[in-house]
């Protein structure tokens, strides 16, 4: 990630690699199980784009966090795992988890519903 190099917060780095809607998640769903197809990894995220996937794949396999294994099969077979980096991540997506955990239903109840407008 070239924008990284800039960074001097490693709060801020963190976030510039595992950041956004979907990373920590995907990262999430491959520490419970070692290996993933692409496939499987897609009907555990619920709302994400094929293209969107592949981004965020290709994004943290860019980072080192995860590797891509392609077979070279007919039909395609390609696995997706955690590198030790990636693993490396697991005590922070356990907080991230237990906080989440934790705080979920409070949430839910003070978030507006679906159409309606959140009070200024």
């Amino acid at each position: 990630m070239n924008e990284s190099k800039k960074i001097k917060c490693p709060l801020e780095f963190t976030l510039s690699i595992v950041g956004g809607k979907w990373k920590m998640v995907i990262l999430w769903r491959l520490l419970n199980d070692n290996v993933k197809r692409y496939g499987e990894i897609k009907k555990q995220l619920s709302g994400i784009s094929h293209k969107m996937l592949s981004q965020q794949l290709k994004e943290l396999a860019a980072d080192g966090l995860i590797k891509r294994e392609d077979y070279q099969t007919v039909p395609p077979r390609v696995e997706y795992s955690l590198t030790e980096k990636g693993r490396s991540l697991m005590p922070l997506l356990q907080l991230a988890y237990e906080w989440g955990k934790e705080n979920i239903e409070e949430y839910m109840e003070q978030a507006p519903q679906k159409g309606e407008n959140a009070e200024p």
